[in-house]
């Protein structure tokens, strides 16, 4: 049973989600050609698509059904986990099988990863609430991980189409190479 106080959060959220999904579609039409692509490297842009997709959909179910009258939020939660989780090992089977699993895909595994540990979490709270469906910790544990996927499935769109990416690791490496070759922040390297 969804609390009262948190359904206008869940109202929230299936409005934001769906939005979400619209602006996915037109950000994967947009890479529709270097998805299309049949080379190895393509599939870690399908791969980023469907996550991105993946999060957002749940997101979305979880919020429309803890929206209906009556105990759905749990056994939602629960399919919705199971459905994630095996995207998650499919993906990561495709990156092993396409010997993708090298640095440049690290991050790519990392966030399956990471949505496979919310997907494990959601499992297990959703069958927390089947269990006893009064208790709102349950559902508010629930309602943090649809936050989550929204967060996972934005990243995984922004890297999707291409976005800049200012990483903390990439500017202190580069910070280090400019110091250690005696070059100054800043300074470019003349052009031949």
């Amino acid at each position: 049973m969804v609390p009262a106080g948190i359904r206008d959060f869940f109202e929230a959220s299936a409005s934001v989600s769906g939005a979400l999904i619209g602006l996915l579609f037109v950000a994967i039409s947009v890479s529709a050609e270097r998805l299309a692509r049949e080379e190895a490297g393509a599939q870690v842009y399908r791969i980023r698509a469907v996550a991105a997709l993946t999060a957002f959909t749940n997101a979305l179910a979880v919020s429309l059904f803890s929206l209906i009258p009556g105990e759905k939020i749990g056994w939602t939660s629960v399919v919705v986990a199971v459905t994630g989780f095996s995207f998650v090992i499919a993906a990561l089977m495709s990156l092993a099988r396409l010997r993708q699993l090298r640095s440049a895909t690290i991050r790519d595994a990392a966030f399956l990863l990471g949505l496979a540990v919310v997907f494990v979490i959601q499992f297990t709270e959703g069958l927390g609430i089947v269990a006893q469906p009064g208790n709102s910790g349950d559902v508010n544990t629930i309602a943090i991980l649809v936050v989550c996927c929204a967060f996972i499935g934005i990243a995984r769109s922004w890297e999707l189409i291409g976005g800049p990416s200012i990483g903390i690791t990439r500017e202190v490496t580069a910070l280090v190479r400019g110091h250690n070759s005696g070059q100054e922040p800043g300074d470019e390297k003349p052009s031949e």
